[in-house]
């Protein structure tokens, strides 16, 4: 697996910062000593990678988050002990990096805790040069990709759903988001296959 990282990642000193924003929040998978609502800047939450793995398969994806250019993203900072860095990395790439579609970049990060607190943290960004980049679909095209959707984590129906739930617990609104799980809330009973295949658009 060839994943795209910054270089000092994986023995840079101290404790490591991951910043989540979408299944990392509802179930991080590993050790942290602290959990804090979070802010990046020049990038936002954008269902646009193909899931091959978690959420889809090769014959037929699904669709799950990424950071994409532009913009700003509210999630949650983890704070990892140092002694954990290198397990907790090795964790992260085994779940996240199936097929190297995100680029490991350290980013800024805002800690909106009192007083607010700024980190280096870990983000995983979408690779626009991947094959697996959907770029940005319509929301017709993403709930027929979602619905009839399911790997080996399960339905991409839940994913989404249990994401929403996640945002909205933290008093985040993400319009396209929100309306996408409801219109999947709505559409789930739909026969798996029915309508056109989607095209991907930049």
């Amino acid at each position: 697996m060839n994943v795209k990282s910054d270089a000092n990642i994986d023995h840079a000193p101290g404790d490591l910062w991951v910043f989540g924003y979408g299944s990392l929040i509802w179930r991080p998978g590993f050790e942290f000593a602290e959990r804090v609502p979070a802010r990046v800047a020049g990038l936002h939450r954008a269902l646009c990678i193909y899931s091959f793995d978690h959420r889809g398969t090769p014959e037929r994806p699904g669709l799950v988050l990424g950071l994409d250019s532009g913009g700003a993203c509210r999630g949650v900072a983890y704070r990892v002990e140092a002694k954990q860095r290198l397990a907790t990395l090795s964790y992260l790439r085994a779940r996240e990096q199936t097929t190297a579609v995100y680029r490991e970049l350290v980013r800024r990060a805002w800690l909106l805790d009192h007083p607010a607190r700024e980190v280096a943290a870990l983000c995983y960004v979408a690779d626009r040069g991947h094959v697996q980049y959907a770029g940005r679909l319509t929301l017709d095209q993403r709930l027929h990709i979602v619905r009839q959707a399911c790997g080996r984590s399960g339905q991409n129906r839940d994913y989404v759903i249990e994401t929403v739930g996640a945002l909205e617990a933290l008093g985040i609104r993400d319009a396209e988001l929100h309306l996408l799980a409801e219109r999947l809330k709505g559409a789930h009973e739909t026969p798996a296959g029915e309508g056109a295949a989607p095209t991907a658009t930049a």
